[in-house]
């Protein structure tokens, strides 16, 4: 990578209150879509359904399939009956979670907690890093439909709305549990989308990001290099790591659904842009002097001023393509973020 000085105001622009998306529209793919020429930089608009006049038979689309587990839980402190909100973050071990409490002061090592009066019950083993904490669950039955009854969905910070249908916060084709927040991209194809894009001779290849809320962390250094990037399960299996050596050995082109999905393969691919299939945990931080090893085209939503997400799109289009379209994008009266519009850069 080129070192590049890049400072935070560098990705700074001004976004009205207004234009943050705080509901899904009731269908999916009727979100708009920005079209921007990766080489030009020209702009066009339409409609995400349309996101199919941009792909060719041969190309191979790369989904997340990671899923959303409603990991915000309400609580109480056992001995004091105070109320406890803990928010889990990463799966450690059996049954034991890193999590987010808040507040935090009140949770010292030791502290059980009770939620769904007795349903679910923790025990504060330790401390870490940032201040989050190791707790163990204890219940009986199964985790994952205690946390479905119990837990809330982990929304986003910029939405102030209760979001009515968990399932809008998840991708169609959401499969694996562990993350705290969705791949937003993926968001705006629904099954009958898929199934064109599939018929048109494009391939579809699945790759596993579960998303951290480290990625609506802020970055708070002036020159970006100095950020600490927070890490993330990933998995390819052979099969899909396959699909996509395949596409790309006949020259065919990767397109990447989403930041995530983007951040996995370039994690995963060699200098020659061949992937090896595996698991583990990735940090990589990419940004503007990055030279991209796999994709070659990238949909994704609107992304927050100064955030690794928006630094991440300015590498693959460049940054002044990327801020002039989000000038447009403001102006056009766009939706923001999560639940909002979508642009494909090929």
């Amino acid at each position: 990578m080129t070192k590049v000085k890049m400072q935070l105001k560098d990705f700074y622009y001004d976004l009205p209150q207004e234009l943050i998306a705080q509901n899904p529209l009731t269908d999916r793919s009727s979100s708009k879509l920005m079209h921007i020429d990766r080489t030009t930089g020209n702009v066009t608009h339409g409609i995400f359904k349309d996101v199919c006049d941009y792909l060719k038979p041969g190309d191979c689309l790369v989904i997340n399939d990671t899923k959303v587990i409603p990991a915000r839980l309400f609580g109480v402190k056992e001995d004091t009956n105070a109320k406890i909100e803990v928010l889990l973050l990463k799966r450690k071990g059996d049954n034991i979670w890193e999590t987010l409490v808040k507040p935090g002061k009140k949770c010292r090592i030791g502290t059980r907690l009770v939620f769904g009066e007795g349903l679910l019950t923790g025990i504060v083993e330790d401390v870490v890093e940032e201040g989050n904490r190791l707790i163990r669950f204890e219940y009986k039955g199964i985790f994952e439909e205690i946390l479905d009854k119990l837990g809330q969905m982990p929304l986003p910070p910029y939405i102030t709305v209760q979001l009515e249908d968990k399932s809008r916060y998840q991708t169609v084709y959401a499969k694996y549990d562990g993350s705290a927040a969705a791949p937003t991209a993926g968001l705006h194809f629904t099954k009958e989308l898929l199934e064109k894009i599939q018929d048109m001779g494009v391939n579809i290849a699945h790759v596993t990001l579960h998303v951290g809320l480290g990625t609506f962390r802020p970055v708070k250094v002036d020159n970006i290099l100095e950020h600490h990037m927070h890490s993330e399960f990933y998995m390819i299996d052979e099969e899909n790591a396959a699909i996509i050596n395949r596409a790309k050995e006949s020259g065919n082109r990767i397109i990447s659904v989403g930041t995530t999905s983007c951040r996995t393969l370039e994690s995963c691919a060699d200098d020659k842009g061949h992937i090896t299939s595996g698991s583990g945990w990735t940090d990589i931080f990419i940004y503007p002097g990055y030279e991209f090893k796999i994709i070659d085209g990238l949909i994704t939503n609107f992304h927050l001023p100064e955030s690794t997400l928006l630094m991440l799109v300015s590498a693959f289009a460049g940054r002044d393509n990327i801020m002039a379209a989000y000038k447009k994008a403001v102006e056009e009266r766009y939706r923001f973020f999560s639940f909002g519009d979508a642009m494909i850069i090929v």
